[in-house]
């Protein structure tokens, strides 16, 4: 199988592929961004993503609780959103920005696939 050299990817796409990397919420994507995307609107960032979650890259999860070997508590992504959820859940702008709270648990995350840590970035 053969995947598209880093230079093929535009920024969008690599900025989405290193967010997947990072362990962030999806709304760390927003500092990665060039403009005008940077400054525009989720809804202009859905078009984006979903190619990559389509080619099997990049799967959407929620963050969950998680508790280290040594017992220090933490948060992992959870298990995938069902592919055709992922539109609907990615329409709502509120999964697109930091929590007032502070507390990523619940938030969206993106995380690489087996495939998507193949691609260059």
């Amino acid at each position: 199988m053969s995947y598209p050299a880093t230079d093929q990817l535009s920024s969008a796409e690599r900025a989405f592929m290193i967010n997947a990397t990072e362990f962030d919420i999806l709304a760390g994507v927003w500092g990665d961004l060039d403009e005008p995307l940077h400054s525009g609107s989720a809804s202009a960032l859905v078009p984006i993503l979903l190619p990559l979650v389509d080619r099997g890259w990049i799967e959407v999860c929620r963050f969950i609780r998680w508790t280290a070997p040594d017992g220090s508590p933490g948060l992992q992504p959870g298990l995938p959103i069902p592919k055709q959820d992922v539109p609907a859940v990615l329409a709502d702008v509120a999964n697109w920005e930091h929590p007032q709270s502070g507390e990523w648990l619940g938030c969206l995350t993106l995380a690489l696939t087996e495939a998507g840590q193949k691609i260059p970035r």
